[in-house]
């Protein structure tokens, strides 16, 4: 039994860091071309600048190697860190309790604030990167200095990762996998006194608007209804009913040419160009 208990907590860790792209560089590697450079001022036509925010087990950058310099590119000034750091340092955040990581969001957020002059933030987070911020805008303030709020891969009511999670729980692997330094792995078992608290009463609250992209072929976020809100602010945007020919799973939203058209058109509604839908598959990863 103990062997099988090591065994299953390798096998959960595992599918949960796989909640966002990884890459075989260095986490220190430093973003290029404008991403996260801390002397940009926002311009008229994009007065928010767009605060990224990454997916569990990811880091400051590997997440968005495909999002930020399409950002850069359209005008935006764009920032990201590593938030949620335990034993694993810079390689591997979001791991720590996701109360303690919606407070270094909303500590970030008021970094890039002050230093841009801007008054609100627009954040675009994937998995991990929407559920910490909702708290965030729901519980810390985040209402009044977040515009838009654009997740994919979004997940607000937890997963059970093909049935890991409820393994997980029936095995009582749920000690092991907070010691080895992954508190936000228990915060996203359906049912956690997290999940209970961000989902009493609507997750999106008045103030910002909230768009949530999610794919019928996630096999992270299960189901992947999960990250569908409600609301008069909110737009949900199941992948494939805007593109029948994308099948991307949930690693793969990050790279997708699809996704990042939508995030762009969300951003700016008024200046939104047509949507083409370009075949792309993941094969559900």
């Amino acid at each position: 039994m103990a062997k099988l208990r090591t065994f299953l907590t390798a096998l959960v860790l595992s599918a949960l860091a796989s909640t966002t792209l990884t890459t075989t560089a260095s986490a220190d590697t430093p973003p290029r071309s404008g991403w996260n450079n801390w002397s940009c001022r926002p311009s008229a036509a994009h007065p928010e600048p767009v605060v990224l925010v990454h997916g569990l087990g990811g880091n400051s950058w590997d997440n968005f190697l495909t999002l930020a310099p399409a950002l850069r590119s359209a005008g935006y000034c764009v920032y990201s860190e590593t938030y949620g750091k335990t034993v694993l340092g810079g390689l591997a955040g979001g791991l720590a309790p996701m109360t303690d990581s919606a407070a270094e969001v909303g500590a970030f957020v008021d970094r890039v604030r002050a230093t841009t002059g801007a008054a609100k933030v627009d954040i675009v987070g994937h998995s991990e990167g929407t559920t910490v911020p909702a708290y965030y805008i729901k519980y810390l303030g985040g209402a009044t200095k977040v515009d838009d709020f654009i997740g994919f891969g979004s997940n607000f009511r937890g997963t059970t990762l093909n049935g890991l999670a409820t393994l997980a729980a029936a095995l009582k692997l749920q000690g092991p996998l907070t010691g080895v330094g992954c508190g936000a792995c228990t915060d996203y078992l359906p049912g956690s006194a997290f999940l209970a608290k961000l989902n009493d009463g609507p997750v999106a609250v008045p103030g910002p608007t909230y768009t949530s992209i999610v794919t019928r072929y996630d096999t992270v976020v299960t189901p992947y209804t999960s990250g569908l809100l409600t609301g008069d602010s909110v737009t949900n945007i199941v992948l494939q009913d805007r593109c029948r020919l994308d099948s991307a799973g949930h690693l793969g939203l990050a790279i997708d040419s699809n996704v990042t058209q939508l995030v762009l058109n969300r951003l700016d509604p008024e200046h939104s160009k047509p949507f083409a839908c370009r075949p792309f598959t993941t094969l559900g990863i």
